[in-house]
């Protein structure tokens, strides 16, 4: 998920998500046109008229009326009859900006939809669909690159001995690298993003270091991801260094995170590297819970963590929500079995700077987190060194909104750190980074590859091993590619294989987000 959640008060909490979307034809001065559905080009009843009635025109009645209302860019959607366009979903997916960004990429590339059911349990509990590894789908048409990039603890994929780095080269019979018919992108499509559970499917991986190949069999179940792992602490001759591997903002990862950083208190750590190169997003507000945890309170307080901006359309119900949101330094409760109690205080580690290390997997929740501490003032001396690649670039979110049995997700705002900057479309990236034709924030730091030689977390590994020596000596090795298309494993690819990107699935959006939605406990 590019989702990311935020709460306003920690009583009532308040989640969110940022998307960048359009709306639009609200501003037509022309004569509108009329049907036999009672459209009418430009104008707009209530949304809160249809919701709930679950006819397929009542639906899109709805979902147009609640666009032009809430969506950040309303006045960019092209208002078409919804009786005009036959399925629910298909008739949601025309309503955004169809806008460019200033490198010709969409300007709103995060809107989607998704069962209830399935946002409400990915949430959650973590889980999702897939085999118990995750994967970086490097290069997606032929010869195509796909590697494992982590496994999940205590899955079949672990005991199977699969590893970061092994690269997928055949499902099923079908060669990933080389294949080119439609019938066989299909079948590899279906294999690595798989839709049910007890799919049987049978990889061959070619080994790290070698030409050495290993077909495994594994069958498709529902995995609770691990959103925090790998937490330890490397010793140096000027102190210990913590690391992390921060995968997710959901709900489970509060808990986590609040464990890990009360051991890395107690390890006595002068400067912390988070790993967040596969961090898509998630809870906002758990982003300014892990700035406070990071930078503590001398460095945060009375300070934005971030200010949520929405559109100006005066019939938008969400813009009384727009207010600053500070580093938050107390336990949430996202999930109310965590075994810690709501209010209780976080633990900080009160340091100077931080390293992030990034990809262009990093999006959303994450970004704000590098944003938010941006925006620490410089007096009081603050410093975030990124390490890796550019990331996604999404200043946007959402209220995950529920109706029908589906939850439908629409940018309706975007933020901006206490020193007032939100502009970040095209990502951050690190000082040296040359890839690409995108114009991102500049961010001190190195521009480091993803290295799939070595495990996470090992000081060897090419992003880990830069930020050790750049705290050490102040200088980045040799800039090396950061380019590369994003791609999880389970269920959360972010490019399907072909002969060109295809970005059709919700698993996709729902890791490159940031959420906001009026939640209380009982409703979480």
């Amino acid at each position: 998920m590019d989702n990311r959640f935020v709460k306003p008060l920690l009583v009532s909490a308040l989640t969110s998500l940022l998307f960048a979307c359009g709306g639009g034809g609200s501003n037509d001065t022309t004569t509108p046109p009329t049907t036999p559905t009672g459209w009418v080009a430009g104008e707009f009843a209530p949304s809160e008229q249809f919701k709930g009635q679950c006819a397929n025109l009542n639906q899109k009645n709805w979902l147009r009326s609640w666009s032009n209302e809430t969506y950040l860019w309303y006045d960019e959607i092209t208002d078409r009859d919804p009786a005009s366009i036959a399925g629910v979903i298909d008739y949601f997916d025309l309503l955004k900006t169809e806008e460019k960004t200033a490198s010709g990429a969409d300007k709103d590339n995060f809107h989607f939809s998704m069962p209830t059911s399935e946002w409400q349990q990915s949430q959650q509990s973590g889980s999702v669909m897939g085999y118990g590894f995750n994967y970086k789908i490097v290069k997606a048409s032929p010869p195509r690159e796909v590697y494992v990039s982590y496994t999940e603890p205590g899955t079949a994929a672990v005991t199977a001995g699969v590893q970061r780095g092994w690269q997928i080269v055949d499902v099923n019979g079908v060669d990933v690298v080389n294949a080119n018919t439609q019938a066989a992108v299909d079948a590899i499509n279906a294999a690595l993003f798989p839709s049910q559970t007890g799919v049987q499917t049978d990889f061959t991986f070619k080994l790290v270091g070698s030409n050495e190949e290993r077909t495994i069999t594994l069958t498709s179940a529902q995995i609770t991801q691990d959103s925090v792992m790998n937490v330890k602490t490397v010793s140096t001759t000027t102190g210990n260094v913590g690391y992390v591997q921060f995968n997710d903002h959901n709900a489970p990862a509060e808990r986590e995170l609040y464990d890990a950083f009360n051991y890395l208190a107690a390890q006595n750590v002068s400067d912390l590297v988070i790993d967040m190169r596969y961090n898509g997003g998630g809870y906002l507000a758990m982003a300014a819970q892990l700035g406070y945890m990071i930078a503590g309170s001398a460095n945060t307080s009375n300070l934005v963590f971030e200010r949520t901006i929405f559109n100006n359309n005066p019939s938008n119900p969400l813009s009384e929500n727009a207010q600053s949101f500070p580093f938050f330094d107390e336990y949430i409760g996202f999930d109310p079995d965590s075994g810690v109690s709501e209010g209780s205080p976080l633990p900080s580690l009160n340091l100077e700077r931080v390293f992030i290390l990034t990809t262009g997997n990093t999006c959303s929740a994450s970004e704000a987190l590098i944003n938010g501490l941006r925006g620490i003032p410089q007096s009081r001396g603050f410093e975030v060194v990124l390490i890796g690649g550019k990331t996604c670039g999404k200043p946007y979110g959402f209220y995950p909104t529920d109706n029908c049995d589906t939850t439908f997700f629409t940018i309706q705002f975007t933020g901006v750190n206490n020193a007032g900057f939100g502009e970040y479309a095209e990502g951050f990236a690190p000082q040296n980074y040359t890839d690409g034709t995108f114009s991102p924030v500049r961010v001190t730091g190195c521009a480091v590859a993803d290295d799939f030689t070595h495990l996470l977390g090992d000081t060897s590994e090419a992003m880990f091993n830069a930020a050790l020596n750049y705290r050490s000596s102040g200088s980045c090795p040799a800039p090396t590619s950061t380019a590369g298309l994003k791609g999880y494993a389970v269920s959360d690819a972010n490019a399907q294989i072909g002969e060109s990107i295809s970005d059709e699935r919700w698993q996709t959006k729902l890791r490159n987000n940031r959420i906001m939605t009026p939640l209380n406990k009982e409703s979480q």
